[in-house]
This record gives C-alpha cells, structure tokens and sequence, in this order.
C-alpha cells in the first residue's frame, strides 16, 4: 500500500530534480519551508517531528534540499515530508506540504468497524506500523 498524503501523492516518487524545482518555486514565492518526518503517518497524526529549525527567509532553494538530504540519511525508514508556509497574511498557514521520502516497505492500514444500537456503524483507520515500538516500526 502507498500513502497519499499531501501535493503530488497520486504521481511516482519525485526525483531530487524535481523536488529541487518545487523547492525553487516555494522560495521564488516567498514561502518559508520546514522538513518533517514520522514513523506513523496515520492521516489524523498532524503533529511530525520537525527536522532543524523551520527555514524561514531561505532565499536558496540548496539549502532546503540540503536539510532533506541531511534528514533522508538520519531517518531513511522514515516518512519526510516538506511544508511551505504562507505569513503574507499575518499567520503561518500551510499552503503546501509533499512526502519526499518513504520507506522501503509500507505496511498501511486496517479500516475497523464498530457495529451499535440502531445499525449504527462507525469506522476507523488503524494504523499496521503502530503494533511495534516507536523507532523500530519499519
């Protein structure tokens, strides 16, 4: 199974080329950019870690791919994304977010359903890289 999480998920991983164009248009944009990473990338888990500081006034597009390769090599079992942020409006708002990084197996996720009074049924998504430890779950 494959995640589809953020811009370009549909599409085949992107090559460093290519993340290297989409990095140049989040700086010629005046977007500030941050790399994240996970080990359980459940759609409801907002909250990645954060890699470094958040690249605010980057005005190079080597140096964002420069944090992504550095987190690539410290975390390659690990989903990284990269988020750009818009402040123009006064708040950090994210304005684009794309994975750059997965590992090598995805093991995905189990729909679970609850049945209760009335035919009711609810469903939830649990997450297969969950059942083991933090930091060794691929």
């Amino acid at each position: 199974m494959r995640l589809t999480q953020g811009a370009f998920s549909f599409l085949p991983d992107l090559t460093d080329e290519q993340i290297n164009k989409q990095l140049a248009y989040i700086v010629s944009q005046g977007l500030s950019a941050n790399v994240e990473y996970t080990d359980d990338p459940h759609p409801r888990n907002s909250y990645w870690e954060l890699w470094g500081l958040p690249l605010f006034d980057v005005k190079d597009a080597s140096a964002v791919m420069y944090e992504i390769s550095s987190c690539r090599k410290a975390k390659p079992d690990y989903y990284v994304k990269v988020n750009a942020f818009d402040n123009t409006r006064g708040i950090e708002s994210c304005v684009m977010s794309f994975i750059v990084n997965r590992p090598a197996n995805e093991p995905g996720f189990l729909l679970q359903r609850q049945d209760f009074e009335g035919r009711t049924m609810k469903y939830s998504l649990h997450s297969y890289a969950t059942e083991k430890p933090e930091g060794s779950r691929y």
